[in-house]
């Protein structure tokens, strides 16, 4: 029989949170990395440079690599031969406790986005709890636990099919792969759930992100079973689509194939597919009595060492002087740095704003020739102006565009991804523009953001409407004033190289 102390428990979730939010997995560091080398796509290319860089950074800084921190999920394998100690929760309560901990460290704040009443008022309980835990009791004398912090923008592209058993897994995936866009931030890693009823098939699908990324081993020694021949057939097939970094088109679209299957009915074959971002956070650890189970820090040597340049020929843009004319010749796919006043505003401002408008009242900000970037950033700790503050999904804001750009005189937006055929009309007929920014690259946006205040809707916390003075923020024409987004024409045209080059992916 094994003791095991509550606040052992509690001190290991704790730790694990915290350190997966500024360390990425050494594993998904150097799949990033090959697919940094072996890029041709530039605007890839350089997004996958800023992941890097933003990667080394929180390493070397302890803060978080992405503003959304996640929604944690626990998977914990409890022993039959485990007593508990001291214990006055339950388990769950247990691992909400260390939740709570990690995220309100003053030490290294994180982003509490889990809000209550999610039909209803939409709460946040602004600890970042509960959970989502599954629990299982297992033979053995230990606990095992895995922790990970899933994103809002790629657990949204999450899907579910229950196909019939004489349909075909790749075709589906391969249709439904573009679908979703650029949102869950890739490159990154696609969980495969197949079998079991709809609810199991998720479930494997979580559950697979948890595993290391390996398809290079796998390559290199071959599938010794169906499963890993999916993982081979869709590794390939999935990046010969040339939705590329960050959507802008390229050759590599996931780093990794991870697949779990389960015995189903023989009418069904349920099929859940869910990505991981490239804030790939997640950690292992097994509790046997001893103590706490506290995380090892990877070497810094572990990360590569890699430069990012704009070059001289740059377009610089102050946002303090820009009028509409100023934007007519910007090309979609060119690289931008800003400099001067921007505010912000995300889903809960947006939806504030829209409501004012048709009420009649008067806006607490004046928009007209004004940009404003899709963020909800992380508190600041020390003397950082603002925490980690990279874009959130823009696509969210698609059905608010046109009104705000017709009613406010608004000029600019500022996200992840891509806009919607509705977003990008309203943009094209009031000529205006949409800017990318790298998602996962929230620490080194943060450090472009020279000045920070408030200025309206403070009672929405990170979703208020804040006015960041920015020097030197890069970011990408993702729409310009014509309607052409290079989310539509930069996959296109590296679907069509890989085709036509036969450029070889595995």
């Amino acid at each position: 029989m094994t003791v095991i102390r509550q606040d052992d428990l509690i001190a290991s979730v704790a730790d694990a949170l915290q350190f997966i939010s500024y360390y990425h997995p050494t594993d998904f560091i150097q799949a990033m990395h090959k697919a940094y080398e072996r890029e041709q796509n530039k605007a890839a290319k350089d997004s996958i440079a800023q992941i890097l860089i933003n990667s080394r950074m929180c390493a070397e800084g302890h803060r978080p690599i992405c503003q959304d921190t996640g929604i944690v999920t626990v998977f914990i394998r409890i022993g039959m031969d485990v007593r508990w100690d001291g214990a006055t929760m339950g388990v769950d309560d247990m691992i909400n406790e260390g939740v709570r901990r990690a995220y309100m460290n003053p030490d290294n704040v994180l982003r509490a986005s889990i809000l209550a009443d999610p039909a209803g008022a939409r709460k946040n309980t602004k600890d970042n709890t509960p959970a989502v835990i599954h629990m299982q009791v297992v033979p053995g004398n230990t606990v095992e636990v895995e922790v990970a912090a899933k994103g809002g923008g790629s657990e949204n592209k999450s899907k579910l099919a229950m196909l019939n058993p004489s349909d075909s897994i790749v075709d589906w995936i391969l249709k439904t792969v573009p679908t979703m866009g650029a949102g869950w931030c890739p490159p990154g890693m696609l969980g495969i759930g197949i079998g079991g009823t709809a609810e199991k098939a998720t479930l494997l699908a979580k559950e697979a992100l948890m595993e290391p990324i390996d398809i290079h081993d796998l390559i290199e020694r071959g599938p010794q079973n169906r499963v890993e021949e999916l993982r081979l057939e869709l590794f390939e097939k999935v990046n010969q689509l040339g939705i590329g970094a960050q959507g802008l088109g390229g050759l590599t679209t996931v780093l990794d194939i991870k697949i779990k299957d389960y015995p189903t009915h023989a009418a069904s074959l349920p099929v859940a597919m869910i990505p991981n971002c490239a804030a790939t956070r997640h950690a292992h650890f097994v509790l046997d009595g001893s103590g706490p189970a506290l995380q090892t820090p990877p070497s810094l040597e572990d990360w590569p060492e890699i430069t990012w340049e704009v070059g001289d020929n740059v377009r610089r843009v102050n946002l303090d002087s820009i009028k509409p004319e100023d934007v007519q010749d910007w090309q979609p796919g060119e690289t931008i740095l800003l400099s001067g006043k921007m505010l912000t505003g995300r889903d809960a401002a947006h939806k504030r704003i829209v409501d004012m408008i048709n009420k009649g009242e008067e806006l607490p900000v004046d928009l007209k020739n004004r940009f404003i970037y899709y963020v909800g950033p992380v508190d600041p700790v020390g003397d950082e102006v603002v925490g980690p503050a990279g874009p959130t999904t823009a696509t969210r804001m698609d059905k608010f565009t046109r009104l705000v750009l017709e009613k406010t005189g608004l000029l600019g937006m500022i996200g992840k991804s891509e806009r919607g055929p509705v977003a990008i009309e309203a943009i094209k007929d009031n000529k205006a523009v949409y800017l990318m920014a790298v998602g996962g690259a929230a620490y080194l946006v943060s450090k472009a953001i020279v000045g920070s205040k408030t200025l309206a809707f403070p009672e929405l916390g990170m979703e208020a409407i804040y006015e960041f003075e920015v020097k030197d923020m890069p970011v990408t024409v993702a729409v310009d004033v014509n309607g052409t987004s290079v989310h539509n024409t930069g996959p296109e045209e590296w679907k069509r190289r890989i085709e036509e080059q036969a450029i070889k992916i595995i």
